[in-house]
């Protein structure tokens, strides 16, 4: 295949510094790693290892319970990364973050809290483009109260969701509303603001939303968005895996029930009555991943060295480019319009199994996502049993792409003869 054209400078080299990034200095089977699984995780610049190793090396204690200087430290650092987290999506107040495993838990703990005071005959309305982490929890929820599911569909032979389908399912019985800001399969941005702007204009209802593609690649204001609880993931962002992020509201976070009990969550304990901590300490029960939270806030820091509407306009480019290329090839079908892309492409190769695509691009040394994408209805609803999906991240360049298209074009050749 003939190397591409130039077509922008920008593209040729990656926004953030390979090099920043130690593990993309291997080789995959004798060939360069080329990571295009950014929406499963992201690889982590030297600067977050720097800090959770620094953290273990130096300051290593539980956070909030001793007088000692290295619990004093690890409370430090601690409550900065939670400072770090609330100025990068621009919350109002500290205590509206809460520290959690990921964004699963997030929803989790949203969905478990208001399980509490829903009724029979309450309805969630939860979109098609959902990872299975913004529809189970729901599921779960209506079960046990007594509520209904309803689900916000795609419109027939289209990948964008209709304001106006929204705007019918809506009603005095809509108690929740849970989308995602951007999908993980089709990598198109939802209309967030608007969106919790009409449910909240016609209904009691809060927003809930999956933030877990979003934040680290375009730039998110919780409270421009006007959105109610906002969950995300540190490992997708260049942080570590085990540590989250739950934004709430501070009024609506003060009336949920804790979700977990234990240490730390608790103002005083007898055996005849608990009093509860107030915001953050009520939500973040146990020994906390300190050394996740100081991950998290280094990488927060690594990304506020950059713009980050540069950053989102850099791996849309990508995306865009592998859209087009891949394109060429007639055996390759894509997923979704392309109207409101970030750096997610999703694709099938006709008559090839996902699977086999991804195994032939890693004996290339390339690493895709293949298979459902935790996002079953979704890909079936397409038309599809299973999907493909390169995804960018601001350390990938114009050569990333060239390996990806070259790739899938030679597993065409290879499986198809």
């Amino acid at each position: 295949m003939k190397s591409f054209n130039r077509i922008n400078a920008a593209m040729a080299q990656p926004f953030f510094a390979k090099k920043d990034f130690p593990i993309l200095a291997r080789k995959i089977l004798d060939h360069p790693l080329v990571y295009l699984d950014n929406a499963a995780t992201s690889q982590k610049p030297q600067a977050v290892l720097d800090a959770i190793t620094g953290y273990y090396r130096e300051n290593n204690a539980n956070v909030h319970r001793g007088v000692h200087c290295l619990s004093a430290e690890a409370t430090i650092a601690y409550e900065n990364a939670r400072a770090r987290v609330q100025y990068f999506i621009s919350a109002a107040k500290s205590r509206e973050i809460i520290f959690t495993r990921g964004t699963t838990e997030g929803l989790n703990l949203v969905a478990a809290g208001l399980a509490q005071s829903l009724k029979p005959g309450d309805e969630i309305i939860v979109s098609e483009l959902e990872h299975h982490s913004n529809i189970v929890p729901w599921q779960v929820a209506a079960r046990q109260r007594g509520a209904r599911l309803r689900v916000w569909r795609l419109p027939r032979r289209s990948t964008d969701l209709d304001l106006k389908d929204l705007d019918q399912l809506l009603s005095a019985r809509t108690k929740v509303v849970a989308i995602t800001h951007v999908s993980n399969v089709l990598g198109e941005v939802l209309p967030v603001k608007k969106i919790a702007a009409m449910v909240h204009d016609q209904t009691q209802a809060v927003v809930v939303v999956d933030g877990a593609q979003a934040v680290g690649h375009l730039p998110v204001d919780v409270r421009e968005l006007d959105v109610d609880y906002y969950a995300f993931s540190g490992h997708k962002l260049y942080g570590p895996t085990g540590i989250g992020v739950l934004y709430g509201r501070n009024d609506l976070l003060a009336k949920l029930p804790p979700y977990q009990t234990g240490g730390d969550m608790v103002e005083s304990v007898s055996f005849e009555r608990t009093t509860y901590a107030p915001l953050p300490a009520r939500f973040e029960a146990g020994t906390q991943n300190v050394a996740g939270a100081v991950g998290l806030g280094a990488a927060l820091r690594y990304i506020d060295r950059y713009d980050l509407d540069a950053l989102a306009q850099h791996e849309r480019r990508l995306a865009q480019l592998a859209r087009k290329k891949l394109a060429e090839l007639p055996e390759v079908h894509l997923l979704g319009s392309g109207k409101q892309p970030t750096g997610i492409v999703s694709f099938v190769v006709e008559g090839v199994h996902p699977h086999d695509v991804g195994t032939v691009l890693n004996q290339r040394g390339v690493a895709i996502r293949s298979g459902l994408m935790c996002a079953e209805p979704l890909v079936h609803a397409l038309g599809y049993q299973a999907a493909c999906r390169a995804s960018f991240a601001g350390y990938n360049d114009q050569h990333d792409v060239e390996v990806l298209v070259a790739g899938v074009a030679a597993a065409i050749k290879l499986l198809r003869a």
